[in-house]
């Protein structure tokens, strides 16, 4: 039997620094490979547009630009020794680029402004991280990107991190929790067995030892939506503390539950106000997306 089940991936990869607003990702890739932020194209003074890859509440996402985050993102999972899908990367940048300007777009209504004295700082400060102007311009070049381009996803990277920050700051630092153990099996007969065992009188704990030495079934606490499996989730929040579920099925296995304990009101661990920080992230965007008008390159 496993420990719980812990959101390990990050939605869109948007929870974590954005590349560039980090020195350290001129150095290299870095152990998560993040796209590079997409640059922010102004709409043109032509009613006729260059090729598009999206429109994202007016605003562009070229295809040229959204071409070469593709490029960047294959050359970083290369480098990472990382066999990359080209079609399965295209989705993922084109997810990525869409949230970022959404991010960056609300950033901008929220009052938020990065003046040309502020970008010129940024650069600055990339350029002596990696010892000269030179230098930067070469890594600019080496990855793609023209001055204006990375001028753009710099203040991009700026209003998107911006954004993200005030949203996950607004996730409160407690919230409902239960602590529960489990008895997975993964063989539904062998469930029903040891679900007939508890009807009869076992010892939950006991049982749960048994299938497994090392943890005895802990699960520790959690909030709603820490679980990636939902259906135990629902189950563990109908439970009073000492009551135990029937079977439950998922992908996982046959998982039985027994709720040690309950608390309204638990202040998070760090894994799981992270989880919640991702859902909150993840939700925004899923609302602003539902919200926005996004047309895509057929």
């Amino acid at each position: 039997m496993s420990p719980p089940t812990r959101h390990i991936l990050i939605r869109g990869a948007l929870i974590l620094t954005l590349g560039l607003s980090a020195c350290g990702s001129l150095a290299g890739p870095t152990a998560t490979p993040t796209p590079a932020i997409p640059t922010q194209t102004p709409l043109p003074p032509t009613p006729t547009p260059p090729p598009l890859a999206a429109i994202v509440n007016d605003e562009w996402i070229t295809e040229a630009e959204f071409v070469a985050e593709v490029d960047r993102y294959l050359a970083a999972q290369e480098a990472l020794g990382n066999d990359a899908d080209t079609d399965e990367a295209a989705q993922v940048v084109l997810d990525d680029m869409i949230a970022h300007v959404l991010l960056a777009q609300a950033a901008r209504v929220d009052g938020f402004e990065i003046t040309e004295a502020d970008l010129e700082s940024r650069i600055d400060a990339l350029a002596a991280e990696v010892g000269d102007g030179d230098t930067l311009e070469s890594w600019q070049s080496g990855h793609g990107y023209t001055d204006e381009s990375f001028r753009s996803a710099l203040k991009r990277a700026a209003e998107a991190a911006w954004m993200r920050d005030k949203i996950i700051a607004e996730v409160p630092g407690t919230a409902e929790q239960v602590h529960a153990q489990q008895i997975l099996l993964y063989n539904e007969e062998d469930a029903q067995k040891v679900a007939g065992q508890l009807d009869a009188g076992a010892d939950f704990e006991n049982l749960a030892v048994l299938y497994e030495p090392n943890t005895g079934g802990e699960l520790g606490w959690f909030p709603r939506g820490y679980l990636l499996e939902p259906e135990l989730e629902e189950v563990a929040f109908s439970l009073e503390p000492g009551q135990y579920s029937a079977v439950i099925t998922t992908e996982v296995g046959y998982h039985i539950l027994f709720v040690v304990e309950r608390d309204p009101q638990r202040l998070l661990s760090p894994d799981a106000y992270l989880v919640m920080q991702e859902n909150a992230l993840g939700d925004w965007l899923e609302q602003k997306r539902a919200e926005s008008e996004i047309v895509l390159a057929p």
